[in-house]
């Protein structure tokens, strides 16, 4: 992408440093040893991303609006950031992955210092603190904290189909990352953007479609990405028993899937024996069939703008959205 979202960026984590500092003052003011889940909280927020959300947030805003800046939409950005956090904590602890952007996750980290239990208990406790944070951010608008509400409750439910590995992967992915990646943070652009009724149902429709892209392509990257690119290791996925994109096609094949079965849902499965389940995914045609949903799917969002009642440049950094999601290395 050009320019404008390394300016998101640089905006958001200006924003989400000042936040931090407030907040470690608030936090050990309440008591000294809430030091550890603000530090933990920080570490993980600060530590990398590539603040895709706020900067989906800003494209939307300038597709309604001709008047604002990124000023306007800063805290709203951050707030997602926060959001997160939160998510990210949880669903690491939840899936068992011990790494994160390059680093410990949360429950890792703490588990340096305190058995298992009670690593668990205080990365729950550092989630929820994140999640009281972001609402913070967020402000006391109505129609704001309406769609965070509503993105919220999606991605927990979605994170429940996850976890009980529910055959429709794709309404799972819609919910559990379509909701808080694209849908939610495009709807708060179009409220904080004044955007009429025409312009939110645009907006919609070029999100739906690239929220399931979005996470097709995380799908490929959990089984497939280099972890000095992902900042989690290769089979993670696999390891964990999750019914992704890839493991549903491999499914539908009919194709004799031992090497698979062998390491879904075995958190202590070899190196060896999730390169052997990759290769099976890419010899029974599984890869190209996801990779080709995925294809359908952008091209699928970038028709949604072509006529669209929407104003540039937002329109401009949509398409550009879309094409850094494709691009993404697997």
């Amino acid at each position: 992408m050009n320019g404008w979202a390394s300016e998101v960026k640089a905006g958001v984590e200006e924003r989400l440093h000042a936040f931090f500092v407030t907040e470690r003052a608030r936090a050990i003011a309440i008591a000294p040893e809430a030091e550890a889940l603000h530090e933990a909280v920080r570490s993980l927020t600060m530590r990398g991303g590539k603040r895709l959300r706020p900067a989906v947030l800003y494209a939307a805003y300038r597709s309604v609006t001709q008047s604002g800046g990124l000023g306007d939409v800063v805290d709203a950005g951050a707030g997602l950031e926060v959001l997160q956090s939160y998510l990210l904590i949880h669903d690491d602890w939840m899936d068992g992955d011990d790494e994160r952007r390059g680093g410990p996750s949360v429950h890792a980290a703490f588990g340096a210092d305190h058995d298992a239990h009670q690593a668990a208990s205080l990365a729950i406790l550092a989630g929820n603190l994140a999640c009281a944070w972001s609402w913070r951010l967020f402000g006391s608008d109505p129609a704001v904290l309406e769609v965070v509400q509503r993105m919220h409750e999606e991605v927990l439910i979605g994170q429940q189909l996850d976890l009980l590995a529910v055959e429709d992967v794709s309404r799972m992915q819609q919910l559990k990352t379509g909701s808080y990646t694209l849908r939610g943070p495009m709807a708060l652009g179009a409220v904080l953007g004044g955007a009429t009724a025409a312009q939110a149902r645009s907006l919609t429709s070029f999100a739906t479609p690239l929220g399931e892209a979005f996470q097709i392509r995380d799908d490929l990257l959990g089984t497939f990405g280099d972890p000095s690119d992902t900042g989690k290791s290769a089979g993670n996925d696999l390891r964990a028993g999750k019914r992704t994109a890839l493991v549903l096609a491999a499914e539908q094949t009919g194709a004799e899937l031992s090497a698979l079965a062998s390491v879904f849902g075995v958190a202590d499965a070899t190196d060896e024996a999730v390169a052997s389940a990759r290769a099976l995914l890419e010899r029974v045609g599984a890869k190209q069939t996801v990779e080709e949903r995925l294809a359908k799917l952008l091209d699928q969002a970038r028709a949604e703008l072509d006529g669209a009642p929407l104003a540039e440049p937002g329109v401009t950094m949509l398409r550009e959205l879309a094409d850094k999601l494709a691009y993404r290395s697997a």
